[in-house]
């Protein structure tokens, strides 16, 4: 089991909000109710349709860091737990809160402040969409690398406090590789900055890979300076479909043997093709078993396009560079086109191998879907091993709906014990939240637990940040 944090005590909430109310009256607080009640979860832990509606925590709404500093210092005043929150498109749990909470939103902190090209860094604030901020950078021949599914209504600060993925990370990292310096709003209500404007700088510890990833545990991030880069000069579109998921999930490794490195390599098993047909009429399943959906990007499309077909026809693929509009359906499709169906229960989540081991994850979900009496499914970043399960069963007549059975909650675990056992870690970008702490624990050392949560204790010793989550 994880090792328990402190959890600050919330009798305070009420005199907290007599004292915003009094000192600091332009800020707009929602007091808990059945309307702040989308505030107690995130989409990963969200009430199935039809669950009863309860009471929500209180939520403010700042709109400057320094009503958020004045926020976190009347909140440690009354000794109530804050919960820092994004856009709420997190998956683990991170920004679930409950009613005697106060959940500070990040939301109107959406300012672009600075866009630097020569520098190539942009300045922004946390509650800025990663859509919003590419928006801004195209005109400029610009763009910012990292792009998780959400990236439309997912905020720059709460991709930040997970250290979010994406289909680019193949080529460009994940956003910890993609931020140069922090503002951070700390326990006592200080601002303090972390990191360096310039691309280098080893002054110190590392803060900011501390803080990225660190799901608002240590403080609440208010602004960002992250790496611009330029637009590539052209993207193209390649797929490759094979025979067998087996077949498709081994030719990974021949994408890695040859010098193409694509911006983009996701794998899609036949059960995920099945699925989007079903939802979207896509026709893939008729193309193939299983699919390797490629984007190469940069100068030299012709030759990295010979090379990657000539790799993949050699291990049994249908390669085709696919039209502009085509490649638009299906990215979009890989986005967003598998549907969970209601008549079903349904566990998500990721975990990440070697990349060498991807093969061998596909080839146990047969044996874990027979043990427990489900459909195992995945798509993966192919090309960092990070992959996102889906477990269902159908829902029997007259079974209630929210009463996910245990066996789907234990092929989940099974299947993470299965990327440790490989080399692998229980997340490669969802986070742990209040999801995976147990399993974290298996995969962290007591000492290394420890650690963690002195560094924990030096920042928040009150434990008012986000109790109970991550660590």
């Amino acid at each position: 089991m994880s090792v328990p944090t402190a959890i600050a005590p919330t009798t305070g909430l009420s005199a907290l909000l007599d004292d915003v109310r009094r000192e600091a009256p332009d800020i707009e607080v929602r007091p808990p109710s059945a309307a702040t009640a989308e505030f107690s979860h995130d989409a990963g832990t969200a009430p199935r349709r039809g669950a009863a509606v309860t009471d929500g925590p209180a939520v403010a709404f700042p709109a400057t860091v320094a009503e958020v500093q004045r926020l976190v210092r009347l909140a440690a005043r009354h000794g109530v737990s804050v919960v820092p929150r994004g856009a709420g498109t997190g998956l683990s749990g991170g920004a679930t809160a409950h009613t005697g909470q106060l959940v500070i939103s990040t939301d109107r902190l959406d300012r672009i402040v600075e866009i630097a090209p020569a520098d190539e860094v942009a300045v922004v604030e946390p509650g800025v969409l990663n859509a919003a901020l590419n928006e801004r950078l195209a005109p400029l021949g610009l763009f910012y690398a990292p792009d998780p599914a959400s990236w439309r209504i997912s905020t720059i600060g709460g991709n930040i406090a997970t250290n979010a993925g994406g289909l680019r990370c193949a080529k460009y990292g994940v956003t910890r590789e993609s931020v140069l310096a922090l503002d951070v709003v700390l326990a006592d209500g200080s601002l303090v900055s972390v990191g360096h404007r310039s691309i280098k700088g080893v002054t110190g510890l590392d803060l900011v890979s501390l803080f990225v990833g660190s799901e608002g545990v240590l403080g609440i991030v208010v602004g960002a300076t992250v790496r611009i880069r330029p637009l590539p000069v052209a993207r193209r579109t390649v797929t490759a479909f094979f025979a067998s998921t087996a077949a498709g999930a081994a030719a990974i490794g021949a994408i890695t043997a040859s010098r193409v490195r694509p911006s983009v390599i996701e794998f899609l098993d036949e059960p995920t093709l099945a699925g989007i047909d079903a939802a979207q009429d896509a026709g893939l399943r008729a193309r193939g078993a299983s699919l390797l959906l490629i984007e190469l990007d940069g100068f030299g499309l012709e030759e990295q396009t010979t090379e990657l077909t000539a790799a993949l026809e050699a291990v049994g693929a249908h390669v085709r560079v696919e039209s502009e509009t085509d490649a638009e359906t299906l990215w979009e499709l890989r986005r967003s086109g598998r549907r969970f169906d209601e008549g079903s229960w349904f566990a998500g989540g990721d975990v990440a191998v070697p990349k060498s081991r991807i093969a061998e994850v596909f080839d146990r979900f047969p044996a874990i879907a027979a043990r427990h009496g489900v459909a195992v499914s995945a798509v993966a970043h192919a090309g960092d091993g990070n992959l996102h399960p889906v477990i269902t069963r159908e829902i029997p007549a007259g079974a209630d709906p929210s009463a996910v059975p245990p066996a789907l909650h234990d092929a989940a675990d099974e299947l993470v014990r299965l990327a440790l056992g490989l080399g692998g870690t229980v997340s490669g970008e969802h986070g742990i939240g209040t999801v995976k702490r147990a399993l974290a624990a298996e995969e962290l050392t007591a000492r290394v637990r420890a650690a963690q949560l002195a560094v924990k204790d030096a920042l928040d010793p009150a434990g008012l940040l986000n109790p109970g989550k991550a660590l």
